[in-house]
């Protein structure tokens, strides 16, 4: 993503970008993690950099920045380091994380994604230089050529023309249309950069990936992870999306700070029609199994049939996942402390960010959630990985948490305090926020008035890909209504001529925007425009896309 620092969801967390280090000359030596035994058990201990790991550090990281749970998994060299959980599962509530309670991965699901697509193409059923169109003939992009040059490998490279965020209105927060509606949509969002010409995150080609392996199994995609990815894992208690969850059961809630002030529980959201972007809720009891399975380069830890160590996908195709299809530009650290992050390189393979510190290379991916967002990092010379699962909206936390990990493998002589260099950066990113609202009051004319009575304003205004939004007039107000996603309601009031401010119902949306209406030389609406107005706003909340205009009482249509 065009990354927006240091406030991810989904994709974003997906498109939170981390920097990392340049190579030093020399590096220390990393330390293996020696072993104890009690009884049975050989539980390796933790390097002496991490000695205060959880006494402290993941502690001062939860309250700095307002998490109130945080699960982490480091593994090395095959073997489970430490599971364990810190805080709580909800606020006000005592019952606490530990190693097995389930978070909300999102776009960490992502990975799952390209196993899957891989697996079939080591079974012959795809490839990954195949077009698109030869499974699903009906697939169209806006443009002709792009259509007929999509392969199945593009769609997990963020490399396709589209902008940031493109289409994520059409499942984020949750709407009604179907996995094949969105899909069908994608016909009319427009490309704004040339194909393969560069990175910009998105989401909705993993919908589109999602029907290709519906298509090429024979499966739902949710029996297709379960069948093929979770079970040979070992994954058990991983589920494909929140439709699954049980009353009683082990599972954090998450968190978002209503108007980013007030932290307050959000409910679990479900993405039944683009899975294959974000949908998993895993633990990181699993999710060290999961990248145990990485490490080993799909080698899983059960023997085949034929008395052989059996695999999760080829060699061949891990090697695919790991190598850059997309060039990310390396940009500058916010504030100097978090200099020494910056990287050598940047890119995105087939669903992993791929970068280097100090001197490794790590292949890693975030995931952002209402409510809950999360890392997961392979240091594969190292045989290292390790996850952090939070239920609040702070990248500022996992990555201060995975950062202290990463150090105290390659840089064992060196212990910085990622807790205060993150905070600072946050701080710094929050007033800047301050900054721009303050900008756009101050160039407010507070004497305008709306050019048109405020009941001229109503009536539905239809956008090509998004569908209808409706603006009615009750009781002396305008409320704004996005016809296919239930949070999307809101309160309007005037900002300064004919743009005004929508406050959304629900306040932990923190997405309230500008909407501007042109008028004709009539002094008839004729177009609709929208924006976000703190630029903390999450970009799936992509507005500033829309391009709505007034119809008639005529329903909207997936027919194009």
């Amino acid at each position: 993503m065009s990354q927006r620092f240091p406030f991810p969801r989904l994709a974003g967390c997906c498109a939170l970008f981390v920097f990392a280090t340049a190579a030093w000359a020399q590096l220390p030596t990393a330390l293996a993690a020696p072993t104890v035994s009690t009884r049975d058990i050989v539980q390796p201990v933790l390097p002496p950099q991490l000695q205060d790991f959880g006494a402290y550090y993941v502690d001062s990281a939860r309250k700095t920045f307002d998490v109130p749970g945080i699960a982490v998994a480091i593994v090395k060299d095959g073997q489970v380091v430490l599971e364990q959980g810190f805080g709580l599962r909800e606020i006000g509530k005592p019952d606490p994380v530990d190693a097995r309670t389930l978070f909300a991965i999102a776009s960490n699901t992502k990975a799952f994604t390209a196993a899957a697509l891989q697996q079939l193409a080591d079974a012959g059923k795809v490839k990954m230089d195949d077009r698109v169109i030869d499974h699903l003939p009906w697939f169209r992009m806006s443009d002709p050529y792009v259509t007929h040059e999509m392969r199945i490998r593009d769609l997990l490279a963020h490399r396709s023309g589209l902008s940031l965020g493109a289409g994520d209105l059409l499942y984020w927060p949750p709407t009604s249309y179907s996995t094949k509606q969105v899909v069908e949509r994608l016909a009319r969002v427009p490309i704004r950069n040339g194909f393969r010409s560069g990175y910009a995150y998105d989401n909705i080609l993993f919908a589109v990936a999602t029907l290709v392996i519906e298509q090429a199994s024979g499966q739902s995609y949710a029996d297709y992870v379960r069948e093929h990815l979770f079970k040979p894992v070992g994954m058990d208690e991983s589920l494909v999306d929140m439709t699954y969850l049980k009353p009683g059961m082990n599972v954090a809630t998450g968190h978002a700070k209503a108007d980013f002030k007030d932290l307050k529980p959000v409910p679990p959201m479900a993405w039944l029609n683009d899975p294959g972007a974000g949908g998993i809720y895993s633990s990181v009891h699993d999710l060290a199994k999961w990248m145990n399975v990485q490490l080993a380069g799909g080698v899983l830890p059960t023997m085949g049939a034929d008395g052989k160590l059996a695999r999760l996908f080829s060699e061949d195709s891990q090697r695919e996942m790991w190598s850059v299809l997309t060039p990310i530009k390396v940009g500058k650290p916010p504030i100097p402390e978090l200099a020494p992050l910056v990287p050598n390189f940047s890119g995105y393979g087939e669903s992993w960010f791929l970068s280097d510190y100090l001197g490794r290379k790590l292949v890693w991916h975030t995931g952002g959630w209402p409510g809950m967002v999360s890392r997961v990092t392979l240091v594969p010379e190292l045989k290292l990985g390790v996850v952090v699962l939070t239920n609040a909206e702070s990248g500022a936390a996992f990555n201060a948490v995975t950062y202290r990990v990463l150090d105290a493998y390659l840089n064992p002589k060196h212990k910085t305090d990622w807790v205060a260099a993150y905070d600072k950066a946050v701080k710094k990113a929050e007033a800047k926020a301050d900054d721009s609202l303050a900008k756009h009051d101050a160039a407010r004319d507070k004497r305008s008035k709306p050019s048109l009575a405020l009941a001229k304003y109503a009536g539905t205004y239809r956008d090509p890909w998004y569908g209808d939004v409706i603006v009615s007039h009750e009781g002396g107000k305008l409320r704004l209504r996005f016809s296919k996603t239930a949070q999307l309601v809101g309160t309007m009031t005037p900002w300064q001529h004919d743009t005004f401010t929508v406050r959304w119902d629900d306040r932990t949306l923190n997405a309230d925007a500008f909407i501007t209406f042109s008028l004709d030389v009539d002094g008839h609406v004729s177009e609709v425009r929208m924006q976000p107005i703190s630029p903390l706003t999450d970009f799936s909340f992509d507005f500033q896309d829309l391009r709505m205009v007034p119809v008639a009482d005529k329903p909207d249509t997936d027919k194009h």
